[in-house]
């Protein structure tokens, strides 16, 4: 046993080992306190068959970890010759079955060596750290404690085309650091004739617990079994999984010997799995593929997270979210511009949660005229404008499972333009031109809302272009206020069945158009002064828009745009 921390736990686990008849040689670091070693050593002193060993002073990552490795074998051969298996286990290992389940198992297998040993091309665990380099590549200092002078002799090596010999006759292979070996293949290991050789070698590779027995094993070995039957798991970036103690269910699903690593605080899980109760034996072989499929999900929801839901822990990543949003959600521009009451209209059509401007300049318009929404979002224009995106992000999380729509134009804060139009999630619908039509009804001075229709006109093209870009994936249908009005119902008919399916039925009829006598002469007049609108279409001077003969049968969509 390899013990630097949580002596108490180690003492329960060494004498379980002892009490089921396993002798026991126990490593502790150098770095352990003189008192903590002397409280270990006085509540183990009762039991004859656990030995303590050399101490190494142990640092992640170095020759330290096998310098402790070896005095502790050596010392276990040497004094218990009866023992024909050596499993090597960390203090924060918690046998998960009878121990007597485990000497049966490794009995009727004399000649069987269970240790993780894979070749270099055929590892695909090593995440940030080096594959071949690690045995070609000298690493005499800390990664932990001298990251600088690590990371500079590396390249240095690297710019100099400097490579290493591996031994004659040893091919380089990785695994796991915790295996069970025979008395055979472990004397081998440690009395070989080379080993001076090897250890020189394997003092300057990186992390030389996880390839000095595993090489070394393939050399003197009869019968290797590439696994480990201690149960260890590993996150996205190459740390352990910890266990707590409603893993309990989990760890006996997986019908492993042992597993690390353990909560030192996980007393039902010590309490539980330290009995030797004969009622839970299950003489099975050990399968971790059980529970694979669980690990995976936690590391997929640990680096994707969940659709639209942003944690401490990843966000801000720009461009790596598993999903801007968590639901669909509706954008309409220029339609409450182009009829009256058109929110009413549409709540009663569709159902779901019609808002206003969500982004209007002077404030959030949520539904109801609310000062306050589902997760207690305010309709304070200065708090949503401080971050946009994540305030439609957090509209659309906390109201997931009713559908959200809400108006947008030229007029709000376009902030978050870029972000409804690479949402997936998003349903943007366009009326170009529409914001005219306030204008048009105006009392104001005729040179205000030129300049005015001017500004406007130039935001929406500028959205626009956002809305046709090819990294777009809303999605969007644009039409000209002049095609539009030509036959609203076929295009509100398009939308309203996206928006709510299940309950398709045909619009009967269309929410009431604002007038628009004189808005040619009106687009004519901006002309006149020098603008030019070009976003409504084509409107006849002193023509009624809507009396024009139609062009065709579908005519809102000759100049329409369906990206």
């Amino acid at each position: 046993m390899l013990v630097h921390t949580a002596m108490d736990r180690a003492a329960s686990v060494a004498r379980h080992w002892a009490s089921s008849g396993c002798p026991v040689v126990i490593h502790i670091d150098k770095s352990v306190k003189r008192a903590q070693v002397k409280k270990l050593k006085e509540a183990l002193v009762d039991h004859q068959n656990i030995k303590f060993c050399k101490r190494h002073k142990v640092e992640w990552g170095t020759w330290s970890l096998v310098a402790a490795t070896q005095s502790a074998a050596e010392m276990m051969l040497k004094e218990f010759p009866l023992v024909r298996h050596v499993y090597l286990a960390s203090g924060s290992c918690l046998p998960l079955r009878p121990v007597n389940e485990l000497q049966d198992y490794l009995a009727s297998r004399p000649r069987t060596d269970f240790i993780e040993s894979a070749t270099t091309n055929d590892v695909p665990w090593t995440i940030g750290g080096f594959d071949q380099e690690r045995f070609t590549l000298r690493f005499p200092f800390s990664w932990k404690k001298r990251r600088k002078l690590f990371d500079w002799y590396v390249r240095f090596q690297r710019r100099l085309g400097y490579k290493r010999r591996v031994p004659p006759g040893m091919v380089p292979h990785l695994g796991s650091q915790w295996w069970c070996l025979t008395r055979e293949t472990l004397q081998a290991i440690l009395e070989d004739p080379e080993r001076q050789m090897y250890d020189r070698y394997f003092r300057r590779v990186w992390i030389p617990d996880e390839s000095y027995f595993q090489s070394l094993a393939r050399l003197h070995s009869q019968n290797v079994e590439s696994r480990s039957l201690t149960l260890s798991k590993f996150d996205f970036q190459g740390k352990p999984h910890i266990f707590y103690d409603d893993h309990l269910q989990l760890l006996r699903r997986s019908d492993c010997f042992v597993a690390r690593k353990i909560w030192p605080k996980a007393d039902k899980l010590y309490s539980s799995f330290l009995s030797n109760d004969p009622s839970v034996t299950k003489n099975a072989e050990p399968n971790p593929g059980k529970i694979d499929r669980l690990f995976s999900k936690a590391v997929d929801r640990r680096v994707r997270g969940r659709s639209g839901l942003y944690m401490q822990s990843r966000f801000p990543r720009d461009g790596f979210e598993n999903g801007k949003t968590c639901a669909g959600y509706s954008v309409f521009e220029g339609f409450t511009e182009l009829f009256e009451d058109f929110e009413t209209w549409l709540f009663k059509v569709a159902g779901g949660r019609v808002h206003g401007h969500l982004f209007h300049p002077k404030g959030v318009q949520f539904s109801g005229k609310e000062a306050f929404y589902n997760g207690a979002l305010s309709d304070s224009a200065a708090l949503r404008d401080a971050a946009p995106s994540s305030f439609l992000t957090n509209l659309v999380w906390s109201t997931r499972g009713e559908r959200q729509c809400f108006q947008f134009g030229p007029g709000d804060e376009q902030g978050v333009s870029w972000f409804m139009a690479t949402d997936s999630n998003a349903q943007i619908s366009v009326i170009s031109g529409a914001w005219a039509v306030p204008l048009f009804k105006s009392s104001n001075n005729f040179s205000f809302i030129r300049r005015e229709a001017a500004a406007l006109q130039k935001i929406e093209a500028q959205h626009l272009d956002i809305l046709r870009s090819q990294y777009t994936n809303a999605r969007v249908r644009i039409w000209t206020m002049a095609d539009f009005i030509l036959n609203p119902m076929e295009p509100l008919q398009i939308i309203i069945d996206e928006i709510a399916p299940r309950g398709r039925h045909r619009l009967t009829e269309a929410p009431k158009m604002a007038d628009l006598t004189g808005f040619g002469q009106f687009l004519q007049d901006l002309k006149n002064q020098g603008m030019h609108p070009y976003l409504m279409g084509d409107f006849p001077v002193g023509d009624d828009p809507r009396s024009r003969p139609k062009p065709g049968r579908r005519p809102y969509l000759v100049k329409s745009t369906d990206v």
